[in-house]
């Protein structure tokens, strides 16, 4: 694993029972967020080894200011409360829908970005609507806020496709694969990433994207419940880059417009 501490085992128990995480990473100067390291362009591993994206970016400039270094972790995305609340980690910061579910278990930070959820099929299957998927077999990634749309409202999708379940994928990467073989018709995905992911293939015009009817959502940092120092920190960490223009230089790299980030709509 990167970066994990003796120190950091030792006070589990803590963490678990009274929070603080702020207190023991201003003390050793280092934070451990945890990732899948797969979900472009959020943050995912390069082919010489980097982990690199969106999210990365905006990290490290948020605890750059507070004299932290940020260690990336990679983890299973299914069991990132669990890595979370195991302190493994220290953070969950990689694309991490806020939803009434999640809010269950993790204390968020402020919205810093905004994502909608989209069916991506091939053009060939001539799926162009959600009503398209009957009998059909869906693909979604474990554990993600897709995952959690298609079980709550399930006349949208599950009631439609084939054995009302769609096959789970550890990584979008994977689920793409199946996609573009023909094992699944349809990809329920976050919109960031699809549009990222489709916008960098040379057959990108085979691939077709619809809408949907779930509501849309918020990216935002998870921590422990009750870590509200280091809530206030993050939370004013975004604030500052967004007022000094280092929040819109990191969207417009990776996404070319601010339209992404409710943080620069005052």
């Amino acid at each position: 694993m990167i970066g994990l501490s003796g120190c950091r085992f030792e006070s589990r128990h803590k963490l678990e029972t009274n929070p603080d995480t702020w207190s023991i990473v201003s003390k050793q100067k280092k934070i451990v967020i945890g990732l899948d390291d797969s979900f472009v362009p959020m943050g995912f591993e390069t082919k010489s080894g980097r982990i690199v994206g969106y999210d990365v970016d905006l990290a490290k400039a948020v605890f750059k200011e507070y004299g932290i270094k940020v260690d990336f972790q990679p983890i299973d995305w299914s069991m990132n409360v669990t890595e979370l609340r195991n302190g493994t980690i220290d953070l969950i910061w990689n694309g991490f829908s806020i939803n009434p579910q999640r809010q269950k278990k993790v204390t968020f930070s402020k919205p810093y970005l905004v994502n909608k959820q989209v069916l991506i099929s091939k053009k060939k299957n001539r799926i162009n609507s959600f009503a398209d998927m009957k009998n059909k077999v869906a693909g979604v990634q474990a554990g993600s806020a897709g995952a959690m749309d298609i079980d709550s409202q399930p006349k949208l999708l599950k009631d439609r496709i084939k054995n009302h379940t769609p096959i789970l994928y550890d990584s979008f990467t994977e689920a793409f694969i199946d996609l573009n073989s023909n094992r699944i018709q349809g990809l329920l995905i976050d919109s960031i990433y699809a549009g990222y992911y489709i916008g960098h293939q040379k057959n990108r015009e085979s691939y077709q994207s619809i809408s949907s009817q779930f509501p849309k959502e918020y990216y935002g940092v998870g921590m422990r419940k009750g870590d509200t120092e280091l809530k206030q920190k993050i939370d004013a960490g975004l604030d500052r880059l967004a007022k000094n223009g280092q929040l819109a230089k990191i969207n417009q790299k990776w996404f070319g417009t601010n339209a992404y980030s409710p943080l620069m709509k005052r």
